[in-house]
């Protein structure tokens, strides 16, 4: 799967992670940055991946912040884009089940490291289940 990630500062570590991670299951991944632990402003770096995403270059996106909260408002802004925060392995899975969401938002200070793996990994690969669900959604896009 093409992914394109991103991250502030206080994603950055987390964003290193999940790339090996990913690369390692054969991913092709994209960072979009940011390069360091450095104070930068979120959205530099959120919104190329979000664009990336629905302008199809890429299948899915993740971006990551203290709380994910401000990430996934900036993914959410640019039309076609369906951005769930996810704090567990629950709410990754029906994010993409329900909501058929493109990219995922992360806070890296509301969790451990292989908490946010596991997450990534259930969005990864858990299917949308289509439906009415997906007209609506369509509608709102």
């Amino acid at each position: 799967m093409k992914i394109a990630i991103g991250s502030d500062h206080a994603g950055f570590h987390y964003k290193q992670e999940i790339i090996a991670h990913l690369r390692h299951q054969g991913h092709e991944v994209t960072d979009f940055g940011t390069g360091s632990d450095l104070p930068v402003s979120y959205v530099t770096y959120i919104r190329p991946v979000a664009e990336a995403v629905t302008e199809g270059k890429f299948e899915r996106g993740i971006v990551l912040g203290g709380s994910g909260n401000g990430e996934a408002m900036t993914a959410n802004r640019i039309h076609g884009v369906r951005c769930g925060l996810c704090w567990n392995l629950e709410s990754a899975r029906l994010t993409r089940l329900h909501n058929d969401a493109n990219v995922l938002s992360i806070g890296a200070r509301m969790m451990d490291l292989s908490t946010a793996l596991a997450i990534v990994d259930v969005f990864l690969m858990t299917a949308f289940e289509g439906g009415r669900h997906l007209e609506r959604i369509r509608e709102l896009d």
